[in-house]
């Protein structure tokens, strides 16, 4: 039976896996799924570095290679360099067929920099430069300071994943970042017709949040999350990337910024394995996933165009969320705060499966 993944490309929507790390290029993993599941891109992150250095085995003979007196930070960027660049070698056809419309793998800025705008400018060019291919996005948090720091390195021409997004106004804001970057560089002459981006949208956290403030018999439960995303789409993607100010860049050649589902694996084991897949599909988006999603979808999704449908419904889940008193918009401060925190926590482990892999393949 055919990955029903593949019929999720014909709404226009993009599949990228959130696993890239050594051992699903050096095994072929992420070269099948291009082919069998129709995935056009792929994601990493300190913690997916971390769980592969602590159980493939894959980077042992680089670990004991690394100089004595080096930090763990210092042992850890050329082998993570090196796993974005070999992905984006396995995804270099994707990015040459799509004419640079996908093909992507994103690399992210150290979280310590979620607050500091120059710091994040700096850091991005550094990691772009180091990695060294055409189809490398680099990701950057949503913050307020980051705001600022996309904007810039947008207009720097750099090709930007924006992550830790949850609340619509706060997309909004690095929708309208990301136009005002286009509009300096279209304003200076300069080419815009290499610059992608992403804004990754957060999902099944929403409603692990908002379920947690609700009554166990609440029919909004496990509908926020959802209904979320599909108001940011209509009320932000549309809007900012069909409105009049849009029109004449996008004559000039740039490119939309894409909405893209971010944390859409299933939380709660109740809840369908396919949930935040099934109803966020349709144009120019993009959904990244994770093994167990990956594998659930095939068999049982429900491919369709969905993300346009049923947002009377959605605007009326977030006001009986709003009705029940839970104020959203302090759940989604919470969870930046959380999720900038988790980034955080991520790299220190990630420090830490460094030290102890050392130490293992030195004994």
């Amino acid at each position: 039976m055919a990955s029903k993944w593949l019929e999720v490309g014909r709404y226009g929507q993009s599949v990228w896996y959130d696993n890239v790390a050594r051992p699903a290029v050096q095994t072929g993993l992420l070269a099948r799924i291009i082919e069998e599941d129709g995935v056009t891109g792929g994601t990493s992150n300190p913690s997916i570095f971390a769980k592969n250095v602590e159980e493939s085995g894959l980077y042992d003979d680089a670990i004991r290679a690394v100089p004595a007196d080096a930090t763990a930070a210092e042992a850890f960027q050329p082998l993570w360099i090196e796993d974005i660049q070999a992905a984006c070698d396995v995804l270099r056809g994707v990015y040459d067929r799509t004419a640079g419309a996908d093909g992507y793998v994103s690399i992210e800025v150290e979280a310590d920099l979620a607050f500091d705008t120059p710091n994040t400018v700096r850091r991005a060019h550094e990691l772009h430069a180091a990695v060294d291919r055409p189809n490398v996005m680099i990701k950057v948090p949503g913050t307020r300071e980051g705001i600022d720091s996309f904007r810039q390195l947008t207009r720097d021409g750099l090709s930007i994943n924006v992550t830790l997004l949850f609340a619509v106004e706060r997309y909004l804001a690095i929708a309208e970042a990301y136009v005002d970057g286009i509009a300096e560089r279209h304003a200076a002459g300069e080419d815009l017709s290499g610059i992608r981006s992403v804004a990754s949208f957060f999902v099944s956290r929403i409603d692990t949040k908002v379920d947690a403030l609700l009554p166990e018999d609440s029919p909004l439960r496990g509908k926020a999350a959802v209904a979320n995303a599909k108001i940011a789409y209509a009320d932000v993607y549309r809007r900012v990337f069909e409105g009049e100010r849009w029109a004449p860049l996008a004559a000039a050649g740039a490119h939309r910024q894409r909405p893209l589902w971010a944390s859409t694996s299933t939380k709660n084991p109740a809840y369908p394995a396919t949930i935040y897949v099934d109803d966020l599909i349709g144009p120019d988006t993009v959904n990244t996933v994770p093994d167990a999603t990956l594998e659930a979808f095939r068999t049982e999704g429900s491919p369709g165009d969905n993300i346009g449908r049923d947002l009377d419904e959605a605007r009326a889940v977030m006001a009986g969320v709003a009705d029940a008193g839970i104020d959203f918009d302090a759940v989604t401060r919470q969870l930046e705060d959380e999720g900038v925190k988790q980034f955080a926590d991520a790299y220190a482990g990630m420090l830490e499966a460094i030290q102890n892999r050392r130490a293992a393949v030195a004994g």
